[in-house]
């Protein structure tokens, strides 16, 4: 079994599931992930985890996105994306998150590793993160474009309308109660807009709905990592997030 299969199951652990229903993952057998998750087999002692609904529900989510996390790992809409990638990258965290954040897109330290937010950018994330008193295996981490784009460049429109799809699955499966849209191209998607109309300094701080899931704009940590001084802009939208999922910091 690969390391990125290892990952997954890993995560899925520190979010808390205690075992998958074998009868709704069979077509996700060819992907290994069945040997894997065999110590997740259920017992008369399984609880439900604490807040999350049942054990069934959650099953039926994980196993849903990862039916998803399969068809993007293959995916060839974008001839060139899929000619310069090492992998695609889906997603970090739990699936149970009531927090989410989206992203642009995968940087070369992604690429290489399939997980999002890992590099100089991902590791500011995290203490963000941190600050807010949650651990990262707590959120959900996702970007707009599964593949980086070469040299980092900005996704184009049809790299973007090719991904929309996929991200917009994954956010219906997904359900958080709060979203963070990190910069331009993720407040872009969630508002149904192009990059070019998203004033990403006028619009942070602002809250808007995105199929019925309320999102926080703020700006990405990259470009905090270039305007260190604009960190207080983005803790003052974390504070708001986190005193509108009931769970205030100071």
């Amino acid at each position: 079994m690969n390391r990125s299969w290892h990952q997954r199951v890993d995560a899925l652990r520190r979010a808390g599931l205690s075992y998958v229903d074998r009868s709704r993952w069979n077509s996700l057998a060819e992907h290994s992930i069945v040997s894997a998750l065999e110590p997740m087999t259920p017992t008369e002692e399984s609880l439900p985890m604490p807040g999350s609904g049942s054990m069934e529900s959650t099953s039926d989510k994980f196993v849903q996105l990862e039916a998803l996390r399969a068809e993007v790992s293959v995916c060839r809409k974008c001839s060139l994306l899929c000619d310069t990638r090492t992998q695609t990258v889906f997603n970090d965290g739990s699936p149970n998150a009531e927090l989410c954040f989206v992203g642009e897109a995968p940087g070369a330290d992604e690429d290489a590793r399939g997980i999002p937010f890992v590099g100089k950018a991902g590791q500011l994330l995290t203490k963000i993160i941190e600050a807010c008193q949650l651990q990262r295996s707590e959120v959900y981490i996702c970007n707009v474009l599964k593949c980086r784009p070469p040299n980092n460049r900005n996704p184009s429109p049809e790299e973007i309308a090719n991904c929309r799809p996929y991200l917009d699955r994954q956010l219906d499966l997904l359900r958080p109660k709060m979203m963070v849209a990190l910069g331009k191209f993720a407040a872009a998607h969630l508002l149904g807009e192009t990059p070019d109309k998203v004033p990403i300094t006028k619009l942070r701080g602002s809250v808007h709905d995105y199929r019925g899931i309320p999102f926080m704009i703020t700006l990405h940590p990259a470009y905090l990592l270039r305007n260190p001084s604009a960190k207080r802009d983005v803790w003052e939208d974390m504070k708001e997030v986190m005193r509108r999922l009931g769970r205030p910091v100071a």
